[in-house]
């Protein structure tokens, strides 16, 4: 009994100490600089909204967020990296809906999106703009799935890498529309836009903050937005939905996640820190000049996000037979 009474000591004890050294821990976050890795390139507009948000943690911590981009393979890169750094809350990845997509997209990933990751928070959400370049011949919706229909597989369209979501969008609208349109991707989100500027590949499903710079100054064509309302900052573009394809629609969003047994103690503080930075003037204004909605929800709202993401786009891309392999 003596034995087993000293032994019970000595867990209390070890749990005591741990406990102590977690709590401490917590409150010296963040002590040294954090690494914030964007899993597109930079120059594209993931690359944009993550260089605003770790501009803005950095004035909330007072300790340097620095961004990396490691893009490539639809995010998946990227994420790989993030789900192998220590769980001690210098490694953050940004997100996206295109993730959820990449965990269904891609087989034998090194990585299980929600066994291996932390969930913070959703950064925000943006919708989606169809452009095309001007030298082809369509103005409407209506009008590219005509030329599509009597030229299957000569129209070709970029996306910012396979599995990404400028990549499932345009498969799903593929699906919806009966088309044939060839796919070319791309390593992001920057050299994606890029190509279509220049022609290499006409049509592009782009988050609106992307395409409309293009539209506005003329080098690019619009002719449709994939939310389920028109919106008011281009009110004279319908929706796909009411372009002929009731029920589609699409949108992104973004959030934050750190390796999986980072201690709740620092993903608390993490979270706290970005929903401040995401209220902070100065990160929501820039934020809402490229066309982005701060959101900031709770980490177990933004977890169970995640799962229904994969369910859901999993069964549409298996339905669809869409692979990235």
């Amino acid at each position: 009994m003596a034995i087993l009474r000293s032994c019970v000591k000595l867990l209390m004890l070890i749990c005591l100490t741990w406990q102590f050294a977690t709590n401490s821990w917590a409150q010296n976050y963040p002590a040294k600089v954090i690494r914030y890795l964007v899993t597109d390139s930079a120059g594209g507009f993931a690359d944009a909204l993550g260089r605003i948000v770790a501009a803005g943690l950095t004035e909330v911590f007072g300790q340097q967020v620095i961004v990396e981009n490691r893009p490539g393979a639809g995010t998946t890169i990227g994420t790989a990296i993030a789900a192998k750094a220590p769980a001690d809350g210098y490694t953050l990845v940004q997100v996206s809906q295109s993730t959820t997509l990449s965990a269904t997209l891609y087989r034998n990933l090194s990585y299980d999106l929600v066994r291996d990751f932390a969930p913070v928070t959703r950064i925000g959400s943006a919708p989606y703009i169809v452009v095309v370049h001007p030298s082809l011949p369509v103005t409407s919706i209506t009008e590219l799935v005509k030329l599509a229909k009597a030229k299957p597989g000569a129209i070709t369209y970029a996306s910012a890498g396979s599995g990404t979501s400028t990549h499932v969008s345009a498969e799903l609208f593929k699906t919806v529309a009966g088309v044939d349109m060839l796919h070319v991707p791309y390593r992001g989100g920057g050299e994606a836009i890029n190509a279509v500027v220049g022609g290499e590949a006409p049509v592009y499903f782009a988050p609106l903050a992307t395409g409309l710079p293009q539209v506005r100054s003329g080098r690019l064509r619009p002719l449709a937005v994939t939310s389920t309302k028109r919106l008011p900052i281009v009110p004279e573009l319908p929706t796909v939905a009411e372009s002929g394809y009731p029920g589609f629609e699409f949108g992104l969003w973004f959030g934050l996640l750190a390796p999986a047994k980072t201690p709740k103690e620092i993903i608390a503080t993490i979270r706290k820190a970005t929903v401040a930075a995401l209220n902070r003037p100065d990160v929501s204004k820039r934020m809402h000049d490229i066309v982005v909605t701060p959101i900031g929800d709770p980490s177990e709202e933004f977890a169970e996000l995640i799962k229904s993401e994969i369910e859901k786009w999993g069964k549409i891309i298996r339905a669809a037979g869409l692979t990235a392999n």
